[in-house]
């Protein structure tokens, strides 16, 4: 559906989008990922062509991206783009209008947004009433009212208690199965995880992976498991030995024990289970693998060492 090929922007002599390449597939949730300055929010409006872009071309649905497109397009900015004056029926109005929905359908629409995100008794409020989660709701609501093909959501969850998240999560997946193809940046490492099928992680503008969150949970383990077990917990850790190294440990219960080793050297998942077979009971081992917060943080740390002013 989207393509990027070989993007490259500055702002003042700085690159910020260095030589940067993906594409997102109709159908997918595809998370944009990277730290603070990364280029995330550039990428975003150079999609929405806000600004363009030095080098480097876009498409959308094969043909090279132009300004009638957008009418496909829903985005949701980091930054607040309200009328504060404004009551949130009002508002919603007209912003379905420049969307050219016609008036009866326009308060279809914004009726059922504003029961299925639970603030219909919120209408005839002004939007500088609103708190920043429910101005959030607001600003989802513009995004989404007529019905775009492509949803760009920039920080989506931010201002939301939990409940709101987990809301909004469900939501976005039922877009999904909808056919709608979903772009999210975003700090938050749980829903990202949660939902989106594919990931890219971006550091100075530049891609430092792609792929499927499950593929790089495999690719960045650290052979690290958690072992469930009866028994004395002296004879655990005297059956590792050298061969392995206890991370963690915590009694569950009277004698029952959960435990986090890492392996060492070349021993493997079946090593462990024969050093503590004749020692202990085993009631459960599986590996741990890292959640994306861990991956993002071993993979962006070092780099932001490298470009760190000495």
């Amino acid at each position: 559906m989207l393509k990027v090929n070989n993007i490259h922007k500055s702002y003042y002599q700085k690159k910020v989008i260095n030589d940067l390449s993906f594409s997102v597939q109709e159908g997918e949730i595809y998370g944009l990922l990277g730290p603070n300055g990364a280029g995330k929010t550039s990428v975003l409006r150079i999609l929405n062509k806000i600004i363009e872009p030095e080098k480097g071309d876009l498409y959308y649905n094969k043909e090279i991206l132009q300004f009638q497109h957008l009418k496909k397009f829903g985005y949701l900015p980091e930054e607040r783009g309200l009328y504060k004056s404004m009551t949130v029926w009002k508002h919603l109005l007209l912003f379905a209008h420049l969307k050219e929905l016609n008036y009866k359908e326009a308060k279809k629409r914004v009726s059922f947004w504003l029961e299925k995100l639970n603030i219909l008794s919120w209408k005839d409020k002004k939007i500088e009433q609103l708190s920043k989660g429910m101005a959030q709701k607001i600003q989802f609501i513009a995004c989404l009212i007529h019905q775009p093909q492509l949803i760009i959501l920039d920080e989506p969850f931010s201002g939301f208690d939990p409940l709101n998240i987990d809301l909004f999560e469900q939501i976005l997946i039922e877009l999904k199965k909808e056919g709608k193809s979903i772009i999210i940046s975003s700090h938050n490492m749980k829903s990202v995880e949660t939902m989106c099928d594919r990931a890219l992680l971006i550091q100075n503008g530049q891609k430092i992976i792609e792929g499927s969150v499950s593929s790089w949970k495999k690719d960045y383990k650290k052979n690290i498991y958690s072992i469930k077990f009866k028994g004395n917990m002296l004879a655990f850790a005297n059956a590792l030995w050298s061969n392995f190294e206890l991370l963690d440990k915590k009694e569950i219960e009277e004698g029952v024990f959960e435990a986090i080793v890492k392996m060492r050297h070349e021993n493997n998942f079946q090593d462990l289970i024969r050093s503590l077979l004749t020692n202990v009971e085993i009631i459960k081992a599986e590996e741990v693998f890292p959640d994306l917060q861990q991956i993002f943080v071993d993979l962006v740390t070092p780099l932001q060492t490298e470009t760190t002013p000495q």
